[in-house]
């Protein structure tokens, strides 16, 4: 049985209380086991619809479980959708103040900004690389509200996929000009390689988890509007940080991104 509407504002109210206090807490599926997919989708709903209520813009969206590994692990043959909204973006060159968040981690992601609005269902990869204006350096910074990252599938879509933070490059490299199934990643953390990856590790190909995007969205009625930013999926494993860490990504022909690492306020 799926959560009702009473039960569905607990939900979103719960997990939006952990994010405000910064406190993670245990699955969610385990007090409401009705929690199924559709229900979370609809959990998340209502927390954007909270966090605009509160003045936030909804700018983007974001996939996650892009990996074929990841994919695996959590039981899916498919990525998740979530929301970007501008309280997440941290501007070029500012540091991530930790102390805002839980536990975060940080991975490297192939960004797109829209020319157009894509909507599905039916979007292929080629016609969604088209609906692209610009192709951009990637960051993102997952913080989950549950202990130790430790979510059933439905939490995590409840959650908005982990969503906390991202940096986006600020210039845009034209998407016919590049190969993104060849394009790498390169990511360090105090100046010492950690992972790589290449554009081929998210869906097979960006494009493609562009186009499950567009097609997972129409299935409950919504699109990526033009304009919006789209993060295509963690390109490798997420790295934890705390304060007075640096990570700094470098792509192949997307340029270098450079996170700093900062307490904040307590």
């Amino acid at each position: 049985m799926t959560l009702d509407a009473e039960a569905i504002d607990q939900v979103a109210q719960e997990l939006l209380d952990r994010e405000t206090e910064r406190r993670d807490g245990g699955r969610v599926t385990e007090s409401f086991p009705g929690l199924d997919i559709d229900s979370a989708y609809r959990v998340q709903h209502e927390l954007l619809a909270r966090k605009v209520a509160a003045g936030e813009t909804v700018i983007g969206v974001k996939l996650g479980l892009t990996s074929r590994a990841k994919q695996i692990r959590m039981g899916i043959d498919s990525p998740l959708t979530a929301v970007l909204t501008d309280a997440m973006v941290i501007p070029n060159g500012e540091p991530l103040l930790a102390s805002e968040l839980i536990h975060p981690r940080v991975e490297p992601e192939i960004a797109f900004v829209m020319r157009e609005r894509l909507e599905g269902p039916g979007v292929t990869a080629a016609t969604a690389l088209a609906a692209v204006a610009s192709v951009h350096a990637g960051l993102e910074v997952i913080d989950s509200r549950f202990a130790d990252f430790s979510f059933a599938l439905p939490d995590v879509v409840a959650d908005n996929a982990s969503s906390a933070r991202f940096v986006v490059s600020p210039y845009g490299v034209d998407p016919s000009t590049l190969d993104l199934w060849l394009e790498a990643a390169v990511l360090a953390l105090n100046g010492e390689v950690v992972d790589s990856a290449t554009g081929a590790a998210v869906q097979g190909h960006p494009a493609e988890a562009l186009a499950l995007a567009a097609n997972d969205l129409a299935s409950r009625g919504g699109a990526i509007e033009a304009g919006s930013i789209v993060l295509t999926g963690g390109m490798t494993d997420a790295v934890a940080v705390a304060p007075g860490d640096e990570i700094l990504v470098r792509f192949t022909h997307l340029g270098s991104i450079t996170l700093p690492i900062g307490e904040g306020a307590s």
